[in-house]
């Protein structure tokens, strides 16, 4: 069973908001060397996809594709990019925005978008805090988090995504129904993340029994790690999170 930890045993500095505020990211960069065609990718088609946030946002994400778009979702650290493709190609009145700073994980997703030509992608290479603290209000359907990194260390703790002020910056983008989704199979991350969610006034768990957080929500495709966490015997939980008011 998912239990919320204590808030006394929480290391009051460690709510993550002075490293957010920073811009600060932690992570990976880049990994093992790209094939030439990859790197092709990085140099010629992610900048037509990708976002530039130092200048004013957009007064609605819509704008950002053509047209047909009619609400825009946004997934955090895509990784192979295996949800974000097959989300895209489901709903392709959706526009998506993915957010991946390893380099490695963007050239993957761009070799899928090229050899499937999906027109209804767009791609952010860095920090969430940023772009969350960029975007107009209201401009997210939905946000998806899967497996992030669970930084297990309590001196790292700060250094999560789930925090006070991630939590703000999602309530102030997501209207009245939209929903926050995340899936891990790190139990204190989960927790951590109940904890940080349900102390919020904003937002609701829709889980209502067991069943509701232990298996993944309909037409969920399941990455690559989660796929290798099942095998090795690591149980993810599921939990989705509606903004309520």
């Amino acid at each position: 069973m998912i239990s919320a930890p204590d808030d006394n045993d929480r290391d009051p500095s460690d709510d993550g908001a002075m490293a957010h505020s920073r811009g600060s990211f932690f992570g990976r960069r880049k990994g093992h060397k790209l094939r030439a065609h990859q790197a092709d990718l990085i140099d010629n088609l992610l900048p037509h996809l990708a976002l530039d946030i130092a200048g004013p946002a957009p007064a609605t994400l819509t704008e950002l594709f053509d047209d047909g778009i009619g609400d825009v979702r946004l997934e955090i650290g895509f990784g192979g990019g295996e949800h974000l493709i097959a989300e895209a190609q489901a709903f392709p009145a959706t526009g998506f925005i993915g957010c991946e700073p390893y380099v490695n994980g963007m050239a993957k997703i761009l070799t899928h978008i090229e050899a499937q030509n999906i027109g209804n992608i767009r791609l952010f290479a860095g920090d969430a805090a940023e772009l969350l603290a960029w975007a107009p209000p209201r401009a997210l359907a939905r946000i998806d988090l899967i497996h992030p990194d669970p930084w297990p260390k309590r001196r790292h703790w700060k250094r999560r995504f789930v925090q006070d002020a991630t939590v703000a910056a999602m309530t102030r983008l997501l209207p009245p129904g939209g929903e926050f989704r995340f899936v891990s199979d790190i139990d204190d991350y989960c927790a951590w993340t109940l904890a940080h969610l349900m102390r919020s006034p904003d937002f609701a768990w829709l889980a209502e029994r067991a069943i509701d957080w232990q298996q993944p929500w309909p037409n969920y495709t399941m990455t690559r790690y989660g796929a290798k966490a099942e095998r090795e015997g690591r149980k993810a939980a599921y939990l989705r999170f509606r903004r309520t008011s």
